[in-house]
Formats: structure tokens, C-alpha cells, sequence
């Protein structure tokens, strides 16, 4: 009894043990330790790269670039409203959804109805029909989710004379429709028409990257392009000066004086230069290769002088590779074997649209065969006229033997 009592003593005053003691607690269940030793399972993120390619049509590197500006897009479920609303709207896939989504990725976290119906609703006010909506929206980018949209559209219309020249010159510069009318755009059609050029002549001659780019630049860079222009000797009020500011605007004048100098190293005058930009100013876009190039086949292989072809600039303008050569090879030929019909020079040969030139030869169903790889080649063009100039000399003395 005393020993009992002992044990049981000693067992009280023993430490705790931090193992349990067998057979009086239970082993712990397998599924209690997997659930307290398994993390929460979360569900799988949103992935918007494979999103933007599967769904909205975007190719990987659209869709790469277009991700970065939705990093904070969780779910597709904005997306898809938005998706659904530009289907129903006439947009389709996957060329048109993809074409406004990669112009404007925030477009798919947009509120379908107080931005994206909104706009739709206050363009049907301007009388524009939802298919003309439809070809509104990838062309306007951002702008499109503007509240401002209307506005500047209205503005822009009377402008540029029709909605199919609004899209036009949208191409060509998206920022119309972004540029801040009363300090930017209508000041600078002020100062355009103070110069003799009138917006809607501008649109209807040369509606190009250049000449739409005028009208959304800053006003102070506007002035100083006119003045550069004016420094050319083309002075405002002139029939071409819309077309040189077009272009000269957007060259500083160290690239102009560049050309002026390439110029003058091939034999043309401070003159020769001024002629050629008043008459076609886009040659001072070109690459000094192929100024140099173009001028050093001119002059040594037609025969034409540098005074000559200033006063045909677009000389300069042609591919040399593509009309330049191919036309004066085979002219050469047709005239050395007398199977031209016509008198012309090498420029009005030149010039010709394609169409023309085919017509003016004697043989234009021949011509008509030569083969696209042959003219872009120039020692196989120049085999190829020359067995064309035979077989057609060949086929002319027969005709006279039969006769």
C-alpha cells in the first residue's frame, strides 16, 4: 500500500511529457493531419495573355503588349460583356474585335452600359448608323470611351467634308479625335487658312500621313514649319505650298540642308534644289542612297543632264529597280529593233501608269507576258528584252515575206 501510494507520488511530480502517453489518448486520425498540414487551394488565376489570343483574336505579340496595360483584370467577365456588346454592335470576328481591342486593350474593362452604350447612343444622335459605329470604334482607339467623342467628331466633319474621309484621315492619324479643339486644332486651321490653305482642298488633294498630321500639331510648331517653308522660296498662297509644308513641316533643317548638300556633290545648283522642292517636295524623304543612286543612272545611262531632271523631279521619286531600269532597257530595245509606235521621251515614258505603258507599245500583248520576277531583276530583264526585241523583229520580216 505504502509502495502504491509512492508511485502514484511520483508519477504527479513528474514533468509533462509532450508525447502522449500510450493507450490513454487516441493516435491522431490521418485525414485531422492532412487537413491540418494542406494549404488552401486557390483558384486558377485569370490569364489574360491567352485570353487576348483565344478569345479577342490578338496574335502573341499584340496580346503581350496589350497585357501590360491590364494587369489589374482578374476575370473575364467585364471582358466578355464587352466582347458580346461589340458583336451585337457589328464588329467582326476575329479581324474587327481584335483590331479595336489591340488599338485600345482598356476597351475590355470598360461598363458596357454608362461608357460603351452611352457613346453608341450620342454618335446614333449625329446620325451615324451602328455599322458606321462599327468602323468608328477600332479607328478611334481610347477616344472611343471619351465623353468627348461626339463633340470632337461634330467638329471634325464639316472639316474633312464626309464620314468616309473622317475614317480616312483617322488611318492616317489617330490623334484627331485626342487633340484639344480650342488650343490646338482650331487655332491651327486658323493659321492654315491666314496661309491660302483651305482644310477641306487639303483633304480632297492630299490626304495623306503628312498633310492630316498638320492640323494636330502644336501651334507654335506649325508656324516655325511655315517659316522653314517660306525660307525654301515657296511663299504662301502658292499652288504646291500645301504640299511642300506637308512635308518640310515634319524635316528638321539639318535634314534639308543635308540634302541640298547631297545634291549639289552630284551637279545640281542651289536653284536645281529649290525647283525640285517646290515640285515634288516628297523626294526630300528619300534615302541619300537612292537620290544617289536614281541620279547616277539618269545621268550616265538615259543621258539625261541634272538642269532636266529638275524640272522632272519625280524622276527621283520612281523605284529604280522597279521602273526606272526595266522601262529603259526595254524602250532601248524596242527603238533599236523599230517596234516602237510612238515618240516619246524616256520621262513620258516613265511617268506612265502601267496600264499606258502597255498600250503605247506595238506589241502590248507580248509585253503583257513579261513575268513580275523577271522586272525586278535587272540582268534577267535586260536577256529577256533582248530575246523579245528578236523574236518580234523575227516575226516582223516574216509578216513582210508573207506580204
Amino acid at each position: 500500500m505504502i509502495r502504491l501510494r509512492e508511485r502514484i507520488l511520483s508519477l504527479l511530480l513528474q514533468p509533462a511529457s509532450p508525447r502522449p502517453i500510450a493507450g490513454i489518448f487516441p493516435p491522431p486520425c490521418p485525414l485531422r493531419r492532412l487537413l491540418s498540414t494542406t494549404a488552401p487551394v486557390s483558384p486558377k488565376p485569370f490569364a489574360v495573355d491567352e485570353y487576348l489570343v483565344a478569345t479577342c483574336g490578338l496574335t502573341r505579340a499584340q496580346a503581350a503588349k496589350a497585357s501590360e496595360k491590364l494587369s489589374n483584370l482578374r476575370s473575364p467577365s467585364n471582358p466578355d460583356a464587352v466582347l458580346a456588346f461589340l458583336s451585337d454592335l457589328g464588329l467582326s470576328r476575329p479581324d474587327g474585335i481584335a483590331a479595336a481591342v489591340a488599338a485600345d486593350p482598356r476597351l475590355l474593362c470598360a461598363d458596357v452600359g454608362s461608357s460603351l452604350a452611352r457613346r453608341v447612343d450620342e454618335l446614333g444622335g449625329l446620325g451615324l448608323s451602328r455599322s458606321q459605329i462599327a468602323r468608328l470604334l477600332p479607328l478611334a482607339g481610347r477616344c472611343f470611351r471619351s465623353s468627348s467623342l461626339a463633340t470632337r467628331l461634330a467638329f471634325w466633319h464639316p472639316v474633312f467634308g464626309s464620314f468616309e474621309n473622317i475614317l480616312k484621315a483617322l488611318k492616317m492619324n489617330a490623334a484627331l479625335l485626342g487633340s484639344d479643339l480650342d488650343k490646338v486644332a482650331k487655332p491651327n486651321l486658323a493659321f492654315l487658312a491666314q496661309c491660302g490653305i483651305n482644310a477641306s482642298d487639303v483633304t480632297r488633294t492630299t490626304l495623306s500621313l503628312y498633310s492630316c498630321r498638320l492640323f494636330t500639331v502644336n501651334p507654335r510648331f506649325l508656324q516655325d514649319a511655315v517659316a522653314r517653308v517660306e525660307e525654301l522660296g515657296v511663299a504662301r498662297g502658292w499652288r504646291t505650298f500645301h504640299r511642300v509644308l506637308s512635308t518640310v513641316a515634319f524635316l528638321s533643317r539639318e535634314t534639308i540642308a543635308s540634302k541640298m548638300q547631297l545634291l549639289d556633290d552630284l551637279g545640281f545648283s542651289q536653284d536645281d534644289f529649290l525647283v525640285i522642292v517646290r515640285r515634288a517636295p516628297q523626294v526630300l524623304r528619300l534615302s541619300d542612297g537612292r537620290i544617289r543612286r536614281s541620279v547616277e543612272f539618269l545621268i550616265r545611262d538615259v543621258g539625261l543632264e541634272q538642269s532636266y531632271i529638275a524640272q522632272r523631279p519625280t524622276l527621283l521619286a520612281y523605284s529604280l529597280e522597279r521602273r526606272l531600269l526595266p522601262r529603259h532597257c526595254l524602250l532601248k530595245v524596242l527603238k533599236a529593233k523599230g517596234l516602237l509606235n510612238c515618240d516619246l521621251s524616256y520621262y513620258c515614258i516613265a511617268a506612265m501608269s502601267e496600264e499606258k505603258f502597255v498600250q503605247r507599245t506595238k506589241f502590248k500583248a507580248l509585253l503583257m507576258l513579261i513575268p513580275p520576277v523577271v522586272l525586278g531583276k535587272q540582268m534577267e530583264f535586260v536577256h529577256w528584252s533582248y530575246n523579245l526585241g528578236t523574236t518580234l523583229r523575227l516575226g516582223a520580216h516574216q509578216e513582210q515575206e508573207v506580204g
